[in-house]
């Protein structure tokens, strides 16, 4: 991978990442100021669309390393951080796929199942890309 390709993963992680915990912590943990508002926190409106608008830069950033990195590190059996990596990959569609459907349910029962499945992998995929970028290379 090109440092331009590590650099773009590592931003779209974190901004990504970032802004679905700084969501997340409004959404379910916020005080609302009015007693009648279903928003939980003031930036919760705003912290909820730089989420949707950066989650296309690390879907983006996924696709600029999946021939270079991605498929040839999963050919090889040998990489340490293969099982991180198969991990990660495995978790890639559902948690955009979740994403997605969760911007476009109406009804509140598709709606909480979108949102435990996004929840529930995007911790997988934020515990896996930690564990994949801690883990030591092999040696050569």
């Amino acid at each position: 991978m090109t440092t331009w390709e590590i650099r773009l993963q590592h931003v779209g992680n974190f901004l990504v990442g970032g802004t679905g915990l700084i969501y997340g912590w409004f959404r379910y943990f916020g005080n609302a100021e009015d007693p009648f508002s279903k928003v939980g926190h003031p930036w919760e409106p705003g912290s909820r669309d730089a989420h949707i608008l950066f989650a296309p830069l690390l879907v983006f950033a996924v696709g600029v390393i999946w021939q270079t990195h991605v498929w040839p590190k999963y050919q090889k059996s040998r990489s340490r951080r293969r099982k991180t990596g198969i991990m990660l990959g495995t978790a890639l569609l559902p948690m955009v796929g979740s994403g997605y459907l969760l911007q476009i349910s109406v009804e509140e029962f598709w709606r909480i199942v979108w949102v435990v499945i996004h929840l529930t992998v995007s911790g997988i995929w934020m515990l896996g890309y930690g564990i994949h970028l801690l883990t030591p290379k092999r040696d050569r």
